[in-house]
């Protein structure tokens, strides 16, 4: 039998003195350090259209929009990552300590690829689930028509639907907010995927 090397196991500290220094992003989970790969054409296009709705319809709102780059901690699952897309409540709620790390959103959208829809739908989604502040979760396919959205409507209870018709309307309820599937999937032709 061959020996499988040990994971090394960093502390909170190492990974944030490392990834200040790094030129990827990389995701912290309970000890471990996972680089993120980066993503494709359309799952940036897919990103960019939800942003632009986003900061769109909040403009002059109390929320901030966030896209890719912003970490987030979420000490309840010991874990730091970088959403695809997020909305956070004025004031930001920045980490004890830190003004790159924010702790608060109320919204988190995800771009699904083929090496992350389990995790984004599995153990991330209980991680997400651990914010006080986090009320609605959208998981968008880039391969094919398919939105998942969860929304908050107890404590321990969320609401899960699912489109795959882009002339279909999603409403997000943290923001009374109306999205045409079809408008996530501007400039995206799935016959080249």
């Amino acid at each position: 039998m061959i020996a499988q090397p040990e994971t090394k196991h960093y502390t909170v500290e190492e990974y944030l003195e490392l990834e200040i220094a790094s030129d990827i992003r990389n995701e912290y989970r309970d000890g471990e350090i996972i680089p993120m790969t980066g993503g494709t054409p359309d799952h940036n296009d897919i990103t960019s259209n939800l942003v632009a709705i986003l900061k769109a319809t909040l403009r002059g709102k109390p929320y901030r929009v966030f896209i890719l780059d912003q970490r987030l901690w979420i000490p309840g699952a010991n874990l730091y990552t970088y959403p695809d897309a997020m909305v956070l409540p004025k004031p930001l709620e920045l980490q004890t300590g830190r003004k790159d790390t924010v702790v608060n959103p109320c919204f988190i959208a995800e771009v699904l690829s083929k090496s992350t829809q389990n995790y984004d739908r599995g153990e991330k989604f209980v991680a997400y689930r651990k914010i006080p502040t986090f009320q609605e979760y959208l998981l968008i396919d880039q391969y094919r028509i398919h939105v998942e959205h969860h929304v908050k409507t107890a404590a321990h209870q969320w609401l899960f639907s699912e489109y795959d018709d882009p002339t279909v309307t999603l409403s997000l309820s943290t923001f009374e907010l109306q999205i045409q599937i079809a408008e996530l999937y501007e400039n995206i032709d799935f016959s080249t995927v």
